[in-house]
């Protein structure tokens, strides 16, 4: 048999194991802090040009190898493959003042026809003289705009000392050139320490809606695999964390897809 016959075989080999050993989180450290970032892009089979309706899933999380306070965490990049695509033409917009402050039931029913995600939030909270305890949080997310530009506005609400809500602003932008055309940008308020340190967020974006008589995807993609390849493991986001004393830890992910039919 010659080798190119099997060439097509090899490389379907070659992405299970790849799909298989790039599905937990990738993991950057520096000192006693340590930050993991995860996350996919669902369904697996993408078309090799267009773009078709996918889910992306994100997630960070915040730690210290020794058990020590992590520093607060001040700002979140996220970056995605150019082969990701947001449209939100069309889409009902969001206003911050719509969802700040309100509990997630109340900014659900204010801005439901901008729902383009949810997630979760956790922190450990320590209070004078006690030990630190758990806090976890809702996110909803929103499409919307602030001074002009368009943003995805995270709700984050939580119960625990007290009720409490804040919402994060991710500036949307996509320049369409090079490994990573789009970016999510968020800077964190200073409400945000009265939820303790955070430990970790978790960010899932997903929504079908009709513009124009055409059902459009808030996020599509396409699987950048080389022609007469059925698939390709591909360098899929790179996040960056940014913490109290200009300290930044970032990290890239690699994920792969097939071509579908």
């Amino acid at each position: 048999m010659r080798l190119s016959s099997l060439r097509p075989a090899l490389v379907a080999v070659a992405l299970c194991l790849a799909t298989a050993t790039m599905a937990a989180a990738e993991v950057t450290q520096e000192g006693t802090l340590r930050v993991s970032f995860g996350g996919q892009i669902k369904p697996h089979a993408l078309p090799r040009q267009g773009a078709a309706p996918v889910s992306v899933s994100l997630s960070g999380e915040i730690k210290t190898t020794d058990d020590s306070t992590p520093p607060q965490l001040r700002s979140i990049k996220m970056a995605i493959n150019r082969h990701g695509h947001f449209d939100y033409k069309g889409l009902p917009v969001c206003h911050f003042h719509q969802v700040q402050p309100t509990s997630t039931i109340e900014a659900r029913e204010a801005c439901s026809r901008s729902l383009v995600g949810s997630g979760t939030f956790n922190a450990n909270v320590a209070l004078p003289e006690q030990s630190p305890f758990p806090q976890n949080g809702k996110i909803l997310a929103f499409n919307g705009t602030l001074h002009g530009k368009p943003v995805i506005f995270a709700h984050i609400y939580g119960t625990e000392p007290l009720p409490t809500s804040f919402t994060l602003p991710f500036v949307l932008k996509q320049s369409g050139k090079g490994t990573f055309a789009t970016t999510l940008i968020a800077h964190l308020p200073q409400v945000a320490a009265q939820w303790g340190y955070i430990s970790g967020v978790s960010l899932k974006l997903q929504r079908s809606f009709v513009y124009g008589g055409k059902t459009h995807s808030y996020v599509s993609a396409g699987c950048p695999a080389p022609k007469g390849f059925p698939g390709t493991v591909f360098t899929f986001a790179r996040a960056s964390f940014g913490f109290e004393g200009q300290k930044t830890l970032s990290s890239t992910m690699a994920r792969s897809c097939g071509v579908s039919k």
